[in-house]
């Protein structure tokens, strides 16, 4: 699965995190999905945001590459 969204190389705030994200799932037409992300992601310390940041990137991802098949 190639990806074409990565939290690699994303400023490390938490919210250009979030806000890298929400824009990858906006853009994989998921955008349904980031009140829920946002609602998840500061439900906890930094690094519970990353990890739901980082599961809603395999969303997008998945989606992205659903499209091209």
């Amino acid at each position: 699965m190639e990806e074409k969204y990565t939290l690699v190389g994303v400023d490390g705030n938490a919210f250009s995190v979030m806000g890298y994200t929400a824009q990858a799932l906006k853009r994989e037409g998921l955008g349904d999905l980031v009140h829920e992300m946002h609602e998840k992601a500061m439900s906890g310390d930094y690094n519970n945001l990353l990890c739901v940041c980082m599961d809603y990137i395999d969303k997008a991802n998945e989606a992205a590459n659903a499209k091209e098949d």
